[in-house]
């Protein structure tokens, strides 16, 4: 339900317009001037405002550039008497929606109201489009773990120096591979990504591979595989400790000479493609149990990067927490949330065994449960789950 902030000196006028507005299904609020008006802006989420323009204390011009440099997408529409049309006027050229004069048309109000409420959700919408389309999410952090990554990543990107990344489960490694491919010069081109893990052993070697039609039961057309995909450009074998050993012996074979044939055929078909290997597992204890190829290990890892798990960076925590809570506030159309200091002081002394995967959605869960300002007691209650 859409929240209206209704600003008027006048209580017969906020009664009137709380008694419309809330028979076409919104939700509202009152204040009595713009002194008010704006603490409760500033404190709550609201979807839009209707503003008198002559109040005391604080008139709505005042309001307005105040509200607006407080958070500019949320639509402000100015309510005027007659004899103040021309500072409405001037009010939309310094940002309000539109104006309504008074006594407001019925008809016309509901209309500009639900043109505001249109393009406030088209603001959020694109917000949260250009920050998804973004290439790569940044890297955050500042302990010794995360400049040495960042310094190595520097080094290394210009090269096709192919690179094994090791850490935990949710504890960054794709972000480390993407990257490596976007300070590459091999940017423009695609990273491909193939989960290794989440792909059956007899299926992994068509999804790298591509096949030919008819090489077997399912194979209805050819397919071409991951490797070609990303042909110029980055390939991306997350959990690389999960492959078959059958499926190692062809990666290898492809690594020594560059080309491949594809699953039922006998043409061999050359790429050019760098390629960056994650995994959560030990990889020499892998070879020691005969489960991964020496030969292909050290094919692999070049470059070893390591990434920290969160408890072995919890410095790193208050600026991921913020980062979080700017990023999901963004999503859900929503004023940002403050933590206080003892309740960050909590988030850095749990054990973080999802590591930063876990960490957001900690963020996310309290930023739905809490109030506007995180506490202590919400860690409590919503982190410290007993």
């Amino acid at each position: 339900m859409a929240s209206i902030l209704i600003i008027d000196d006048e209580r017969a006028i906020r009664s009137v317009l709380k008694d419309i507005l809330g028979n076409e299904g919104y939700k509202t609020d009152e204040a009595l001037d713009g002194e008010v008006g704006l603490k409760k802006f500033t404190s709550m989420n609201f979807d839009l405002v209707l503003c008198d323009i002559k109040m005391p204390k604080m008139d709505g011009i005042e309001f307005l550039q105040k509200a607006t440099a407080a958070n500019p997408d949320v639509p402000i529409i100015m309510i005027s008497g007659h004899g103040n049309i021309e500072t409405a006027v001037d009010a939309v050229k310094k940002g309000a929606f539109d104006y309504i004069a008074k006594p407001p048309d019925l008809n016309r109000m509901l209309i500009t109201i639900r043109n505001a409420m249109d393009k406030n959700s088209l603001v959020k919408e694109t917000k949260v489009l250009k920050r998804k389309a973004t290439k790569v999410q940044e890297m955050i952090g500042q302990s010794d773990g995360i400049k040495k990554i960042k310094d190595t990543i520097e080094k290394v990107a210009i090269t096709d120096a192919r690179v094994l990344v090791t850490g935990e489960n949710g504890s960054g490694k794709e972000l480390v591979a993407r990257w490596l491919h976007e300070k590459s010069n091999r940017s423009e081109s695609p990273i491909v990504e193939v989960n290794c893990a989440a792909i059956p052993s007899e299926l992994i070697e068509s999804e790298l591979f591509g096949h030919e039609k008819g090489s077997f039961t399912s194979a209805i057309k050819q397919r071409i595989g991951k490797f070609e995909q990303a042909n110029g450009g980055t390939l991306f074998l997350d959990e690389i400790g999960d492959m078959s050993l059958s499926a190692q012996a062809k990666v290898l074979r492809a690594l020594q000479e560059g080309r491949i044939t594809r699953v039922g055929g006998d043409k061999e078909i050359f790429v050019d493609v760098r390629v960056v290997a994650a995994t959560n597992k030990d990889l020499l204890q892998e070879v020691e149990a005969k489960n991964f190829r020496l030969d292909l290990y050290h094919r692999l890892s070049v470059i070893l990067i390591h990434v920290p798990s969160l408890n072995e960076r919890r410095s790193d925590i208050p600026l991921l927490v913020e980062k979080f809570l700017q990023d999901i506030a963004t999503d859900y159309g929503q004023q940002p949330k403050t933590i206080d200091p003892k309740a960050m002081l909590a988030l850095q002394q749990h054990n973080w065994t999802g590591n930063i995967r876990e960490l957001r959605n900690v963020v996310e869960r309290l930023i739905i449960l809490s109030g506007k300002t995180i506490t202590a007691n919400d860690i409590e209650n919503y982190v410290l789950l007993k």
